[in-house]
């Protein structure tokens, strides 16, 4: 059998453990008389709040399950993208446990054996399902410790738990499987859990190297790309030549007659060919490319006018925030920024694999995002139950957002009914990823702040223009796959959404101290290319644009501009970030030589989330355009510390991402087609570019909630870049990216 083949579920296992007991009670149902009438019931009070993911499946065993043979599985609905989460998971379940990493097996988001947290999206992971873990182990090992008590005649307080057994002080020992009987932790958690103290930790807190990357350096299946099963077919999809094109004509006895092909599949403007090996259905599909005939027109905006286009697609305005009287009097400045479509540009290409087995079930790994939503999306497409449709998550090879992972397990779910019994395996090309996969929306913003006398910021008003930034499934509607049927699904209506965490808004109310502002999103509900979540969301560009901002203020008021932020923030966990940064950095003694400049940014990731400072040094050079950051100093508080090195890997990790963005990153179209198809039309930050050094110093916050890591420093970083590049030159630039052509243009401008 290959490797994911003959899965159980979490709940059949019970069947086979002799662990389930089933009671009933035969009540009065002997006696004679009449069961006097039921006392009047007032209505059952709501059930109390949990902490994280709990709220959402509330019995302990959804979490932990601990068998007769004393191994323990812990599951969580969320899964591991390379952001580490894996192994931050584990050490808080080995912490409240008191037992190894090694002593857990670690079951990540599947339909069939692991809770709904839905999307594993919003630097989230650590906030709901590690706090729902680490409430749920706690609350187990509390239940243990009574057993045992209980057992042994003794108080719980006399006991103590430590690896997989609960020990007593006169030598007698139980091991946690022994104590586990019946339905035992088949129970409500409580709202209230006695968690171990930051001073007894044991594993959390300290730096542990991640599960998951042996086996990514060693070669061994790692990634859903390296899945391989019994029997299993190769299959490729022939992707229209733009989004509006539709198939006309198709002549495919040439791709069917070639060596290996099994069959080629189309339903409407879906067209896809399968094949005994990879390769085959490689050479296939561009047979088959070249035998269909297209109708195409024009649907895309003029890339070289998109402020005005956004500005024109305006349907709706909400508000984001609104405070005090706007004025301008006093000294004013006013600025339009932009911000390109961008992609996710996974390394990888998205990948799945389905199969379609006789018992009428679907199996589909892929590297979703959210299992549970994408399998009811695929439900949707192919009119199944959603219960005979189960999706495991396996890693992708670069994988964060909505990138081209549901539809490629649209793909191969479709393609997989057409082939019943054997596996098929979908990879897209490079062209199609580039092509297809969901892009991060344009954004125009517009800001005028005005100062007082003193130099405080007096008004602000901040306008900005976007799509939605989330289309995930959410319906069939949202996979490609759906889209191209004959029967075609469409996408839901975007809607105009207003929430704490934010969407396109995300970060657009500033975390400053401003007695007097108002926040406006610009909705376009139309969208012109095919857009949904870009890491940050509409973060990244906000505090890109909020935070060059403050630097043109701090510059008019003549102050230093981490002085001016420091005197517009009462926040003191965001004071403590800025000014840790500022100091690590050497930022008072920082003198800058001739076409260098240093840059800083802040914020609060959707203004309740991690705080991240950063501050950055830049080379640049006038003649040719090219900017280097030198090196970047940064701080982050991210809450209650799990692992120090998971922290710091994202934060580099994010800055990295930021900085190519910032300084390379759009989507080219014409008013047809994407020509941004491959790396040299696309350029990314390439080796040669990558700092110096990139710094994350971490500031402890025992005991406090987690607040999430991943999404903290794609704005902050971006504001730095263009900072930097402002005190090298002093030229501020306003459009992303900051391509050479722009920074030659503006240093050569009078």
């Amino acid at each position: 059998m290959s490797i994911l083949q003959g899965q159980i579920t979490r709940r059949s296992v019970i069947a086979g453990t002799g662990c389930l007991v089933v009671s009933f009670s035969l009540g009065r149902a002997f006696a004679q008389a009449p069961a006097p009438p039921a006392p009047p019931t007032t209505p059952p009070a709501p059930p109390a709040s949990l902490p994280g993911s709990l709220d959402d499946d509330r019995f302990l065993d959804s979490w932990i399950r601990i068998d007769p043979d004393n191994s323990i599985t812990v599951f969580t609905g969320k899964a591991e993208l390379g952001q580490g989460i894996r192994t931050a998971l584990l050490q808080v379940a080995a912490e409240e446990l008191e037992v190894d990493l090694a002593d857990i097996e670690f079951i990540t988001a599947d339909t069939g054996r692991t809770p709904n947290e839905g999307f594993t999206a919003g630097s989230q992971s650590m906030q709901n399902s590690g706090t729902a873990i680490r409430n749920a182990a706690a609350q187990v090992r509390a239940l243990l410790l009574a057993e045992a008590a209980k057992r042994f005649g003794i108080a719980p307080a006399e006991l103590k738990a430590e690896n997989k057994s609960v020990l007593a002080k006169d030598g007698r020992s139980v091991t946690y499987g022994e104590l586990v009987s019946g339905q035992m932790l088949h129970v409500e958690a409580q709202p209230q859990s006695a968690l171990k103290q930051p001073g007894s930790f044991r594993v959390m807190g300290k730096p542990l190297p991640r599960v998951d990357i042996p086996a990514k350096v060693t070669g061994q299946p790692a990634y859903v790309h390296d899945l391989r099963l019994d029997g299993m077919l190769h299959a490729r999809v022939v992707r229209p030549p733009s989004s509006a094109a539709t198939l006309t004509e198709l002549d495919q006895g040439a791709a069917e007659g070639m060596p290996g092909v099994v069959s080629v599949v189309r339903d409407g403007n879906f067209l896809a060919v399968v094949a005994e090996k990879e390769f085959q259905a490689v050479n296939a599909m561009r047979t088959l490319a070249g035998a269909a005939r297209w109708q195409e027109r024009e649907t895309l905006p003029d890339q070289t006018d998109l402020p005005a286009e956004l500005q024109r697609l305006e349907r709706e305005v909400g508000t984001v925030a609104e405070a005090g009287v706007l004025s301008s009097s006093g000294k004013v400045f006013e600025a339009t920024y932009t911000r390109p479509y961008q992609i996710h540009g996974s390394i990888g290409p998205s990948c799945a694999v389905a199969q379609m087995k006789a018992d009428g079930t679907l199996d589909v790994w892929s590297h979703t995002q959210g299992v549970f939503p994408d399998r009811a999306a695929i439900a949707e497409m192919l009119a199944m139950p959603e219960e005979k449709v189960h999706v495991i998550h396996m890693e992708g090879s670069g994988c964060y957002g909505h990138n081209g992972a549901d539809d490629a397990a649209a793909d191969a779910a479709l393609i997989a009914t057409k082939v019943p019994g054997r596996p098929v395996r979908v990879q897209w090309m490079r062209e199609q990823e580039h092509s297809w996969e969901p892009y991060g929306p344009a954004m125009l913003m517009k800001v005028s702040a005005t100062l007082d006398d003193e130099g405080k910021i007096a008004s602000w008003a901040y306008d900005l223009w976007s799509n939605t930034h989330s289309t995930r499934p959410g319906g069939a509607g949202a996979l490609l796959a759906a889209r191209h049927k004959a029967q075609a699904f469409q996408p839901e209506p975007a809607e105009l959404r207003i929430s704490p965490s934010g969407n396109g808004d995300r970060n657009a109310n500033p975390l400053y101290t401003i007695s007097n502002k108002r926040v406006l999103w610009h909705f376009l509900p139309d969208m012109p290319l095919r857009v949904s979540a870009l890491r940050a969301l509409g973060g990244y560009a906000n505090v890109f644009a909020i935070e060059s901002t403050i630097d043109e203020l701090a510059l008019m008021t003549e102050a230093d501009p981490v002085e001016f932020r420091l005197r517009h923030m009462e926040d003191p966990r965001a004071r403590a970030v800025i000014e840790l940064a500022a100091e690590r950095f050497g930022w008072d003694k920082a003198q800058m030589p001739r076409n260098r400049g240093r840059g800083f940014g802040f914020a609060r990731y959707k203004n309740l989330a991690a705080y991240l400072a950063v501050a950055m040094e830049a080379e640049v050079e006038p003649e040719t355009g090219r900017v280097r950051v030198v090196r970047a100093v940064s701080a982050i508080d991210s809450g209650e510390i799990v692992n120090p090195d998971g922290i710091r890997n994202q934060t580099e990790g994010g800055i990295l991402q930021s900085i190519s963005w910032t300084l390379y990153e759009a989507v080219a179209f014409d008013r047809m087609r994407i020509t941004s198809t491959d790396w040299s039309s696309y350029p990314i930050l390439r080796f040669a570019s990558v700092p110096d050094s990139v710094e994350v110093h971490i500031v402890e916050r025992p005991g406090e909630p987690f607040l999430g890591t991943g999404e903290a420093a794609q704005g902050p970083a971006a504001a730095a870049v263009a900072n930097a590049i402002r005190n090298a030159t002093g030229k501020r630039l306003y459009d992303l990216p900051f391509t050479r052509e722009r920074l030659r243009n503006a240093v050569g401008r009078a």
